[in-house]
């Protein structure tokens, strides 16, 4: 069991623009998250089959370690990730159901690096990322995220308040 948080929100409206940061964002059941480029079909990969396009994540540390091995620097908004978590053991979520405050997510597929992440980045940080680029989720129960919002299992949250 664990108890993380949201660290922080990344939206963009179109492909490969910028990641801008927020404090919050809606989540929309079986959409995403509000005027992100996934959520209105403007993604890169939009046009694919498949799950697991709604939401990103990408853990705190991970992006901390690739910076500290120094073979690459990528700042959290460059992984392209809408949510960066802290103290959430993402590479486990995959086929699990969580909350991220009010909102419910389910893990469906780890969020490995690709070529079009590095033409946008930098070179070499595909391979810094491999098996800790994050989750890939869905929105089952949608809502307001906010930074700070803690993040656990949706089993360790049954009834308990989520405010």
């Amino acid at each position: 069991m664990f108890e993380g948080k949201l660290v922080g929100i990344y939206t963009t409206s179109e492909a490969g623009t910028p990641m801008q940061p927020r404090d919050e964002v809606e989540a929309i059941t079986g959409v995403g998250l509000a005027g992100d480029r996934y959520g209105v079909g403007a993604g890169k990969f939009s046009e694919r089959e498949g799950t697991g396009r709604q939401v990103t994540l990408i853990e705190r540390e991970a992006v901390a370690a690739v910076n500290a091995e120094g073979d690459v620097t990528v700042g959290e908004q460059e992984t392209r990730r809408n949510l960066v978590t802290e103290g959430v053991p993402l590479n486990h979520l995959v086929d699990r159901t969580f909350r991220i405050g009010d909102v419910v997510m389910r893990g469906k597929r780890l969020a490995e690096p690709c070529a079009y992440l590095a033409s946008l980045t930098t070179p070499g940080v595909s391979r810094a990322l491999v098996h800790r680029a994050g989750l890939r989720a869905e929105v089952l129960t949608g809502g307001v995220l906010h930074v700070g919002d803690v993040v656990a299992l949706a089993e360790q949250t049954a009834g308990l308040p989520t405010g």
